[in-house]
């Protein structure tokens, strides 16, 4: 009877242990935080004079999901959060005056952009 006890006993434990091991598979990584990335930058116009309230727009080019923010007082914006395997675009708006469209590559492994969007160029009526 002994015999069979501890043939009990060492399956319950083992069973105990893969138990363990899939819920441990199954966490979040740690390190899920470095595996995202943060846009921030400013908007300026043509004289380098930081703008607020500028429509910032980022664009998940797979998706083709639109995120907005407006620029701070300051002319500051920030996405964060951001996919490192996704490729997006953005750019500024405000009042018919557009930035050039930036491009951030899930190839480029950054995990922080900062960027420059300068509004020089009047918005095309596409």
């Amino acid at each position: 009877m002994n015999l069979r006890r501890t043939l009990g006993l060492t399956a319950l434990v083992a069973m105990a242990a893969t138990f363990a091991t899939i819920m441990i598979a199954q966490e979040k990584p740690k390190g899920k935080e470095s595996e995202l990335r943060t846009v921030r930058g400013t908007v300026v116009d043509k004289e380098e004079t930081p703008v607020d309230t500028a429509v910032v727009y980022l664009k998940n080019v797979h998706t083709q999901d639109i995120i907005t923010h407006l620029s701070d007082t300051d002319g500051t914006f920030r996405f964060s959060g951001l996919d490192l395997n996704v490729d997006y675009e953005i750019h500024a708006e405000k009042e018919g005056v557009t930035s050039s469209t930036r491009s951030i590559s899930n190839f480029d492994t950054r995990k922080e952009f900062v960027l420059t969007l300068k509004l020089d160029h009047k918005k095309s009526g596409k």
